[in-house]
């Protein structure tokens, strides 16, 4: 059986994660790797400039203060790592998973999770990490990379749970959104959930016929699905219409182009992740 990987760092967003997770352990009851990463800044103090006119001896006396500084600091981000996921296990548990793992690694997000998606079938994280300042609606820094480097679709949770009922699905009929409609489309588990589709854009017969062909899609699948397309700009119009339909989840393929193009132009994605307040499903 396939697994669900949920990454953990042990900030606001963590208990949402786990909540997420279990949820969707519920549609399709499914193992959970529960996983913390601890990255370099957590094992090991700041560097300093040893230079300047400071002897020798003290120099060494100062390696050594700062060598046994960073073991401290390992120590306890080692104890601090179990601890998280003691109690990711625990939550994840009283939601009634059956099966929970849990496993503390060094090293990068990113590559840690290319290491563990063999054998899982979704990803989940939070929209922002533990260094995240929320007036500034800074996301986490590793998402765009863990979504880029995955073959997985990533499941980002909003910063608190609450039951999903409706479902919005961003369309506009490039490969990845095609491939989150194909995937949803073959998942009877949630064939309760109320789906609705959106395309943004001038409404032309090409835009129309891709569109109902994701409504056809999903009803196939078993969904009561409604469809709808809406002039103006992506971002504002799909975060508006999550807003006033009081959508619980959004669907949506992701980061479409390159890393350069975004930087130049921006990224729907990752303006869909900011501005909407509700977990976001993404598929590559």
């Amino acid at each position: 059986m396939s697994k669900l990987l949920a990454v953990i760092d042990g900030s606001i967003y963590s208990a949402s994660v786990c909540e997420h997770a279990a949820w969707i352990a519920e549609q399709s009851p499914t193992d959970i790797e529960v996983v913390h990463v601890l990255g370099r800044r957590d094992v090991s103090s700041e560097p300093s400039n040893l230079s300047g006119s400071i002897g020798l001896g003290a120099r060494s006396a100062l390696l050594e203060e700062l060598a046994e500084l960073d073991a401290q600091k390992a120590r306890l981000a080692q104890k601090r790592g179990r601890a998280i996921l003691e109690d990711a296990e625990t939550l994840l548990k009283e939601r009634g998973v059956l099966k929970v793992s849990t496993k503390l690694r060094n090293g990068e997000i990113v590559e840690t999770v290319q290491a563990l998606e063999n054998d899982a079938q979704l990803i989940v994280i939070g929209k922002r990490g533990e260094a995240a300042d929320f007036d500034t609606g800074h996301l986490g820094s590793n998402i765009e990379r863990v979504v880029r480097s995955t073959r997985l679709p990533v499941f980002v949770a909003s910063r608190s749970f609450k039951p999903i009922s409706k479902v919005l699905v961003a369309f506009d009929g490039g490969p990845s959104s095609l491939k989150a409609v194909q995937h949803f489309a073959s998942q009877p588990q949630y064939n309760a959930l109320d789906c609705h589709v959106l395309s943004v854009g001038s409404d032309s017969t090409e835009l129309r016929r891709q569109l109902e062909g994701a409504v056809a899609t999903l009803r196939e699948g078993g969904y009561t699905v409604t469809g709808e397309i809406l002039p103006g700009q992506a971002e504002n119009v799909i975060a508006e219409k999550v807003e006033s339909a009081g959508i619980d989840m959004l669907l949506m393929g992701a980061y479409g182009h390159s890393r350069i193009r975004n930087l130049i132009i921006g990224s729907t994605t990752t303006e869909m992740i900011r501005s909407c307040k509700v977990p976001v499903l993404l598929f590559r």
